[in-house]
């Protein structure tokens, strides 16, 4: 098999330019990365995984922390990190906290603990005093996503701000009868994203003068079934039908959009939806949404870790970065009927 020597005369590179290019390991300009790794594809070349471990004290390898597997927007998250970690050389290693709390600590008592990663990501996950020492005791690079952890740099986007922004959506179509599907008590383990998100809502309709109603209000568990469920108990009677609703989720605007729908109801000509992500599916649904680009976070997140595993590699970035929103009009909201 062909060596680094090789890989460094076909790129026009010199062997120490290869390896910081391959191992990610020290500065190398975008291009000249790109010519290295199209050299060392062309030659068939493969860096040994232990001999550059041994060499760099380094795996190359990042742990992901992540309390559901199976929902779109962990997987859309992940999707975006992995990618950018391919990118930059590195693999994922993937840590699951879906079967309670002896498998929680588990990962943080003993797996992260045998320091078979470099840097650990964390996913809208709040950690315990214990579980965050844990992890800063390993002296190793973390970012988190979600919500501000103790000494650790993270990306969040303003829970209580998006539902602000996707109420006042619909009260500035006119609706002031403007119902809410939220989070179950059993997400406030992380962050406290359904109530900040119920915060904005109603923090939105006392500002326009509209007293909360909490019969207008159904906790769902974030989940399409879920959704579906919650609207079809709001929207049944027509009575206190609301002219619209806000979801806190895209899944869960989805099920309402259902809902209506088997109800016989027009979406959005008896009822207006909103949701909160920018679903994959939110467009074919014609479904008005905040969109939080979830892809987008896992890459940031990552390039984040990259910067404290290479320092200098780019200016220091603060502690708790905000990330952007927008708000995506379609379909599923208009003006109520008069």
């Amino acid at each position: 098999m062909p060596g680094i020597d090789a890989v460094a005369a076909l790129a026009g590179v010199s062997t120490a330019t290869v390896s910081r290019a391959l191992s990610g390991n020290g500065h190398v300009s975008p291009t000249t990365r790109v010519r290295v790794h199209e050299a060392a594809r062309t030659l068939g070349y493969v860096v040994s995984s232990p001999a550059s471990s041994l060499a760099s004290g380094r795996t190359k390898n990042v742990g992901v922390v992540v309390p559901f597997l199976s929902r779109w927007f962990y997987s859309s998250v992940l999707e975006g990190a992995g990618s950018a970690l391919l990118q930059n050389g590195y693999d994922l290693t993937l840590y699951g906290l879906t079967g309670g709390a002896d498998e929680r600590s588990s990962v943080f008592e003993h797996f992260l603990l045998r320091k078979r990663v470099d840097a650990v990501l964390a996913l809208t996950i709040e950690l315990t005093t214990g579980e965050l020492q844990s992890l800063l005791d390993l002296k190793k690079p973390i970012v988190g996503i979600g919500g501000p952890l103790a000494g650790v740099q993270t990306l969040s986007i303003d829970d209580v701000g998006v539902a602000l922004l996707a109420t006042e959506h619909l009260l500035s179509l006119g609706h002031r009868r403007v119902g809410m599907i939220g989070g179950e008590s059993g997400f406030e383990l992380d962050f406290h994203l359904p109530t900040n998100r119920r915060a904005g809502y109603e923090r939105a309709l006392r500002s326009a003068g509209v007293v909360p109603d909490p019969r207008l209000f159904m906790p769902a568990d974030f989940t399409i079934r879920g959704g579906y469920e919650a609207a079809t108990a709001l929207l049944a009677d027509p009575e206190r039908r609301p002219t619209a609703l806000f979801a806190a989720s895209d899944e869960m605007a989805i099920g309402s959009i259902l809902a209506a729908r088997d109800l016989g109801l027009s979406v959005p000509g008896d009822v207006s939806i909103i949701g909160i992500d920018g679903h994959e599916h939110s467009e074919f649904f014609g479904l008005t949404t905040v969109a939080q680009f979830p892809e987008r976070q896992g890459a940031h997140a990552v390039e984040m870790l990259m910067d404290q595993l290479h320092p200098g590699r780019r200016d220091p970035t603060p502690t708790n970065i905000p990330l952007p929103v927008e708000l995506i009009a379609r379909t599923s909201t208009a003006p109520p009927r008069t």
